[in-house]
């Protein structure tokens, strides 16, 4: 158990619509916390986020001076999510990126020569950045660290030119920045571009130009090439850390159904994001667990020698598959884009639905964002007793104690 006063992370990671789980987590921690009597305030001094994730992170960090108002806020957006205010959905907006993207794949040979005609992306995502400017305020992050409720805000990138993957920190104390292999850190001011850039989910949004080191390129989904998704909050000081997930962490026992059928485009696309987006946290959770396990058997002088220092995780994920959820709702999503999906193979709803995987980060629509923001605080709920313990929030007044 790490000393009361450790610095305490929030690592939020990506998955497109499916972010909206994360959402009901953080509110179930406030309700967690008031019903423990714990201070209020930002219980996350170090915040990183990936994707989807790191809009969320952002939003949060650039009000951590009200942090309860901030997860209102997130809650607000969320429960109320249209497509239309993260992409294009009406008949034009599709015609012009993914019908032409489609086209392009189909007959690129013909028009190849005629660049005005190369779509850059499935789907228009402008409305995601007037969305973004009147959420996240990034001129307030300075401000929040000046008056000590923020020590660190990361989000991550990739960058399609040289492949590396980027974290973009930002931070008043003095961090050196860090190099690992096909991994490098940049300290930078975080804009509204590092989070459109952070979110383009590869093929499906357009790439972002970013400057990093001095020279500009084009940068996609963070997610993509991230081997170590703990990493960023480790390196700006977090001791204990809080990482939400957007998929199930391990399937339940038991096999699970199958299919003869030869795999849709959605299918193949689906099961490839689900491998960007969900199976390196997992791995990164084992790694840090071990490095956890080595260290505590180490006698002290030994432990003192090394570099390496434990770090408490919780992790809290999706107790049900998101995938299964979304296959609910695929209906919801406008007639435009359901059109288009189905051009690529998704159809169906419920148990008879294929490539719900696809869809489900797509379908930013209330009816499904609202299953999963309730999902989250129920899942967070169940596991009060664990948030506690890690917050070391049972040691305070209860309620009862606070009434008399």
């Amino acid at each position: 158990m790490q000393h009361p006063n450790s610095t305490t992370g929030l690592v939020l990671t990506g998955g497109g619509a499916r972010a909206a789980y994360q959402v009901g987590v953080l509110q179930a921690l406030g309700k967690i916390r008031r019903e423990s009597g714990a201070a209020a305030g930002n219980p996350f001094p170090v915040i990183s986020g990936t994707s989807a994730g790191a809009i969320n992170a952002a939003a949060l960090a650039c009000r951590a001076d009200r942090f309860d108002e901030a997860v209102d806020g997130l809650v607000e957006v969320w429960q109320g999510f249209r497509a239309e205010q993260v992409y294009r959905a009406d008949s034009f907006g599709v015609i012009r990126t993914g019908a032409r993207w489609l086209t392009m794949m189909s007959i690129g040979w013909v028009i190849a020569r005629w660049r005005r005609a190369r779509p850059r992306s499935l789907l228009d995502n402008q409305p995601l950045e007037m969305l973004l400017n009147r959420l996240v305020d990034t001129s307030r992050l300075h401000q929040v660290m000046a008056s000590g409720h923020l020590k660190a805000l990361a989000v991550t990138a990739s960058s399609y030119g040289s492949g590396l993957h980027v974290t973009f920190y930002d931070a008043l104390g003095e961090i050196v920045p860090w190099t690992r292999s096909q991994r490098i850190a940049v300290k930078s001011p975080i804009t509204v571009a590092h989070l459109l850039a952070s979110s383009a989910i590869p093929f499906v949004f357009p790439a972002v130009a970013l400057d990093i080191g001095g020279h500009v390129e084009y940068c996609g989904d963070g997610s993509m090439r991230q081997a170590a998704p703990i990493s960023p909050a480790v390196h700006l000081g977090a001791e204990r850390i809080l990482v939400v997930g957007a998929g199930r962490m391990h399937e339940p026992p038991g096999e699970r159904a199958g299919s003869g059928e030869y795999p849709n485009v959605a299918q193949i696309a689906g099961h490839a994001l689900s491998n960007i987006f969900l199976d390196a946290l997992a791995v990164d959770v084992e790694r840090l667990q071990r490095i956890n396990a080595t260290l505590a058997l180490l006698p002290p002088q030994a432990r003192a020698a090394t570099s390496l220092k434990p770090i408490d995780v919780l992790v809290i994920s999706p107790s049900e598959r998101l995938d299964d959820i979304a296959a609910r709702h695929l209906t919801s999503l406008p007639l435009p884009i359901r059109a288009m999906l189905r051009a690529l193979g998704v159809s169906g709803q419920g148990e008879d639905a294929r490539g719900a995987a696809l869809a489900s980060y797509l379908l930013f629509e209330a009816p499904y964002t609202r299953e999963l923001i309730a999902l989250g605080a129920r899942d967070t709920m169940a596991r009060r007793d664990e948030v506690r313990a890690f917050f070391q929030w049972e040691s305070a007044r209860t309620p009862a104690e606070l009434a008399s």
